[in-house]
C-alpha cells in the first residue's frame, strides 16, 4: 500500500487532479469502487500516512478540466440526439482533447503506472450509465442498435445508427433484371444521355424492388443486398428463392411484422419479384452467405443445332454426370473476372422433355459451376461439355435458377424474433 500512497504523491505533484483522475491512475486495482470513490480514498489514506490535511482539491483538474461536472450534461444532449430513433440498445463513445489523453500518458509513463484506466473509457461508462436513465434503454458493448459519439472538443454529439439485417429468399419472375443497382458505365452514375440521366444501365433491380418500400418501412437512408451468389440478368429465380440478407442503412424504425413487411414489398414488386422473411440477421451472418459455396439447381431450355433426339440427348448427358468441369473464365464475364480456369462439379444432370424442338434439362451444380458454357462448351474454354460431346453446337435459350442451398441455418416458421 505505501508503494501505491508514493505513487498518489507523485501524481499530486502534476497539479491540480480531481478524485476521477486520481482514481482512474489506479483504476484497475481493485472492484466496487468507482474511480471518483477511489481517487478520494486515496487521496484520505495519503493524508492520513503523511500526516498532513486532507488534500481536497478545489482547482481544475489539469488533466481532464473537470470534464466529469458535465456528464449529466454531455447525457441530455445525447438524449436529445437520440430523439425519434428507434433503438433498444446503445452504447456511448467520444473524443477527448488531445491535450488530455497525452497528459495521463505523459504520468503513466513518468511513473510506470501499471493499472489505469484511459479517460475516454471512464468518460464513455459514466455517460453511457447517465444516458441509460434517461432513455430506459441498455448498453450493449457488441451489437449495439445506435452509438453516441460526444466530440468533447467540439461540445456536439454524433449518432451513428447500425445497420438492421434481415434474411430471406427471393424470387425473380422476370427476365432483364439485374440482383443489384448498376451504374452506367459511361457516367458511372451521374447520369448522361446513354443512360437518359438515370446514371443505371437498368431502370430496376431486386435490391432496388425490395429495397425500395423497405427504405420507406424502416425510415432508413438506403437499403443493401447482399445475395447468395447471383443469377444472369436474364435467368429466372424460381422455385424455394435464393438466399439474401437486405442490409437496412441507418434505419430510424427498427421493430417490424415480418408478414407486413412481405406484403409490402410483394406489392411494390408488382409480381416482379417476391420475398419471404426467416429472421433478423448480422453482419457475420452476411459474410458466411457470401462466402458459402451452396449448391445450386438449374431448369434450362437447350436448342440443339440439326436433327438430335431426346434419347441421343439423354445419352449425352450421361457422360456429364456427375463429371468434373474445367472452365476457363467465360468470355462473356472475362472483362470483371480474373481469367484463369476452375474445377466445378456437375453433380446431376437430365433431359425431362422437349418443348417446341427444344431440350428441357435440369441440373445440379457446384456453387460457381457456369451453366450456359456447359452446354455451349464456349470455345473450347469449357470441358467436357454437351456440344463436345455431342460434336455439335448447342445453347441454352432460357435459364431459370429453380433451386439454391442454404449455407446458414433457416427457420421456416415464419416466425422472428422482434427488435
Amino acid at each position: 500500500m505505501s508503494d501505491i500512497l508514493e505513487k498518489v504523491g507523485e501524481i499530486l505533484e502534476y497539479g491540480p487532479v480531481c478524485d476521477h483522475c486520481l482514481g482512474r491512475f489506479f483504476g484497475k486495482l481493485s472492484h466496487g469502487l468507482g474511480n471518483e470513490e477511489r481517487g478520494r480514498s486515496l487521496r484520505i489514506a495519503y493524508s492520513l500516512e503523511k500526516n498532513i490535511p486532507y488534500l481536497q482539491e478545489t482547482e481544475k483538474c489539469w488533466i481532464c478540466s473537470n470534464i466529469f461536472d458535465t456528464a449529466e450534461e454531455w447525457a441530455k444532449k445525447i438524449a436529445d440526439a437520440l430523439s425519434g430513433i428507434e433503438f433498444e440498445t446503445m452504447l456511448v463513445g467520444c473524443r477527448v482533447p488531445p491535450l488530455a489523453a497525452e497528459s495521463e500518458e505523459m504520468v503513466w509513463t513518468d511513473l510506470g503506472l501499471e493499472s489505469p484506466e484511459p479517460l475516454k473509457a471512464e468518460f464513455n461508462r459514466e455517460t453511457g450509465k447517465i444516458v441509460s436513465c434517461i432513455t430506459g434503454k441498455q448498453v450493449d458493448f457488441k451489437r449495439p442498435d445506435v452509438v453516441a459519439v460526444c466530440n468533447i472538443p467540439e461540445g456536439t454529439v454524433e449518432i451513428e445508427i447500425n445497420p438492421l439485417y434481415i434474411y430471406g429468399r427471393y424470387c425473380k419472375y422476370e427476365r432483364g433484371i439485374p440482383q443489384t443497382r448498376w451504374h452506367c458505365r459511361v457516367c458511372r452514375g451521374k447520369g448522361c444521355e446513354r443512360c437518359n440521366f438515370t446514371g443505371k444501365m437498368y431502370a430496376d433491380s431486386v435490391e432496388e424492388l425490395i429495397g425500395r418500400p423497405a427504405i420507406e418501412v424502416f425510415k432508413s437512408k438506403d437499403a443493401v443486398l447482399h445475395g447468395a451468389g447471383r443469377e444472369d440478368i436474364d435467368a429466372r429465380m424460381l422455385g424455394t428463392g435464393r438466399p439474401f440478407v437486405i442490409e437496412i442503412v441507418e434505419p430510424t424504425i427498427r421493430s417490424f411484422d415480418p408478414e407486413e413487411l412481405e406484403k409490402t414489398i410483394n406489392e411494390s414488386a408488382g409480381g416482379r419479384v417476391s420475398v419471404t422473411i426467416d429472421h433478423i440477421s448480422d453482419r457475420k451472418e452476411v459474410e458466411t452467405l457470401k462466402s458459402g459455396k451452396a449448391h445450386k439447381k438449374y431448369s434450362i431450355l437447350v436448342e440443339v443445332e440439326g436433327e438430335f433426339s431426346a434419347d441421343e440427348v439423354k445419352s449425352a448427358l450421361n457422360s456429364l454426370r456427375g463429371a468434373i468441369i474445367n472452365q476457363r473464365t467465360p468470355e462473356r464475364v472475362s472483362h470483371r473476372r480474373a481469367d484463369k480456369v476452375r474445377k466445378r462439379q456437375c453433380i446431376d444432370i437430365s433431359c425431362t422433355g422437349v418443348e417446341d424442338g427444344s431440350f428441357r434439362i435440369e441440373v445440379l451444380g457446384d456453387a460457381g459451376l457456369y451453366i450456359k458454357e456447359l452446354i455451349s462448351g464456349d470455345e473450347g474454354r469449357t470441358s467436357p461439355s454437351l456440344s463436345e460431346i455431342i460434336n455439335r453446337p448447342a445453347r441454352v435459350k432460357s435459364l431459370d435458377v429453380v433451386m439454391v442451398e442454404s449455407v446458414v441455418s433457416e427457420t421456416r416458421t415464419g416466425e422472428i424474433i422482434q427488435n
